[in-house]
């Protein structure tokens, strides 16, 4: 079986094939990546013709596809892919406690937000607005970006009664590893959809 994965940022094929090699030696990973259709979005919304797009790719692909861009994630469900952050939603929701949600491009707030609620039933306790950082990403500045997102949940969660964190976008997964002394659950998408896509389960 292919998995074919649908990226609007080159940088996700080297993560999701390193990840590959981690959980899943072996399994065959397809990538299509069309940075151009993540701009449309965000200057047009969700336009029939950026819609024929994502069903053309979809519909091409030989088996399952994931679309690791929150904000087409949507539309490419409603086609037949799996949404990067459909698992990740679902594995906050049975968290239970106070959920705060992180993230980086404002595209992406209310679809992220209306899918915990899709999954929850209710919407997130916290939501953190780092969009500020999302240049350091666009500027190919990884490492820098991780570090601000990190930086940016500690400052919004100090003091309050969390009980989880989920980044809301694939890019900012780095940042979880820059939180392990926070003592709380920070979710990523890309293991968890990954895993949810080659059908072998989740990490917990």
């Amino acid at each position: 079986m292919t998995l074919t994965l649908l990226h609007t940022a080159q940088v996700h094929v080297a993560r999701f094939d390193a990840l590959r090699d981690r959980i899943a030696p072996g399994a065959v990973l397809a990538h299509i990546v069309a940075p151009d259709w993540l701009e449309d979005a965000r200057r047009d919304g969700i336009t029939p013709a950026l819609t024929d797009r994502l069903r053309d790719a979809i519909g091409g692909a030989e088996g399952p596809v994931i679309c690791t861009c929150t904000t087409l994630g949507d539309a490419a469900e409603r086609l037949g892919a799996i949404r990067i952050d459909r698992p990740l939603m679902r594995q906050a929701a049975r968290i239970g406690g106070r959920v705060a949600m992180a993230y980086a491009l404002s595209s992406t707030l209310d679809p992220s937000r209306a899918l915990f609620a899709d999954e929850a039933g209710r919407d997130p306790d916290l939501m953190i607005d780092l969009t500020a950082h999302w240049p350091l990403f666009e500027g190919g500045d990884e490492q820098g970006f991780e570090r601000a997102i990190a930086d940016g949940i500690r400052q919004a969660i100090a003091g309050q009664q969390i009980d989880a964190v989920v980044l809301a976008q694939a890019s900012m997964a780095g940042a979880a590893d820059h939180l392990g002394d926070l003592g709380i659950l920070v979710l990523a998408s890309p293991e968890l959809a990954l895993r949810y896509g080659l059908g072998i389960g989740t990490t917990g």
